[in-house]
């Protein structure tokens, strides 16, 4: 008898090991029984199932990212109308190719009299067969791919679906009165589950600091603030924080959004990349000089 309890209780121990995970979303299935009371407690246990080893590092992050999307809008993630970049449809080959290979972006919105008045959407590959001897005169609206519109109201989740149902990769974000208020591509879309995607263009392959022209420069989150009072010869304090990134935010109050604009000192930061964690860049616009 004394045998067989020993066994009993080692065969015991030995399942209570292996059933640990288990115990776990047995504990996750009755606190939320009859639904989760909110986000936060769905959070908290994936939080606690991440420290325990249940959920690997990296997709927690992941999945916090798909339930942020359920809250988000076009509005929140879309590239604002004054930093579109867009082609006229009247412009030459000439023209066309130094915006093209100055951006180095794969898809271009057109626009016809107004930036209002979008007449589709030109794809940096279609100017490929204009390399050749042989091409045949460039117009543009022989080019165009019909543009997708969207109102700022619509949920970053169904646009996703869309994205993925209609394949197409940028839709065209407009106010309740009709007026292009921004752009939206499917990168920016999943930036928000998984994180910044940074290809070979972001940030001239990595550099802090870049300058696009005499006042206005782009500058990623990361850089110390250092460097960045020593570019622009500039006082802010490096004691409470580290990165300008970092110091934007603080002046935020909150974690900023894309398209989000503060004043600090002489210099004007607006978010160009931000998700729920930090700020990945910013535009930053000097005062101008006064007469």
């Amino acid at each position: 008898m004394n045998d067989d309890s020993d066994s009993s209780n080692g065969n015991g121990n030995e399942r209570s090991e292996r059933t640990d995970g288990g115990g776990w979303f047995r504990r996750l299935g009755k606190s939320i029984a009859g639904g989760p009371r909110s986000r936060s407690d769905i959070l908290e246990f994936l939080t606690e199932a991440s420290e325990e080893g249940l959920i690997e590092g990296e997709a927690l992050p992941m999945i916090e990212g798909v339930l942020e999307t359920a809250d988000l809008q076009a509005r929140d993630i879309m590239i604002p109308r004054a930093q579109m970049v867009v082609l006229e449809d009247d412009w030459d080959l000439d023209k066309v190719l130094e915006i093209v290979v100055e951006s180095g972006h794969s898809r271009f919105p057109v626009v016809g009299h107004s930036r209002d008045e979008i007449v589709g959407i030109l794809l940096a590959k279609d100017l490929l067969r204009f390399s050749r001897s042989d091409a045949p005169g460039f117009e543009a609206a022989a080019l165009l791919r019909p543009a997708v519109f969207v109102p700022e109201s619509k949920r970053v989740s169904i646009m996703l679906q869309e994205f993925r149902s209609g394949r197409y990769h940028m839709a065209i974000v407009v106010d309740e009165y009709g007026g292009v208020a921004g752009l939206v591509t499917i990168e920016d879309v999943i930036e928000q589950i998984v994180g910044e995607i940074d290809d070979e263009y972001d940030e001239a392959e990595g550099a802090m600091i870049l300058k696009q022209d005499e006042r206005r420069f782009i500058v990623q989150g990361l850089t110390p603030i250092e460097d960045f009072n020593e570019y622009f010869a500039t006082r802010y304090s490096d004691e409470e924080f580290d990165t300008v990134g970092g110091l934007v935010a603080h002046h935020f109050g909150h974690m900023p959004r894309r398209g989000e604009t503060v004043r600090i000192g002489d210099c004007t930061f607006n978010v160009q990349r931000a998700d729920s964690r930090r700020v990945h860049a910013l535009q930053v616009t000097l005062a101008a000089d006064e007469e």
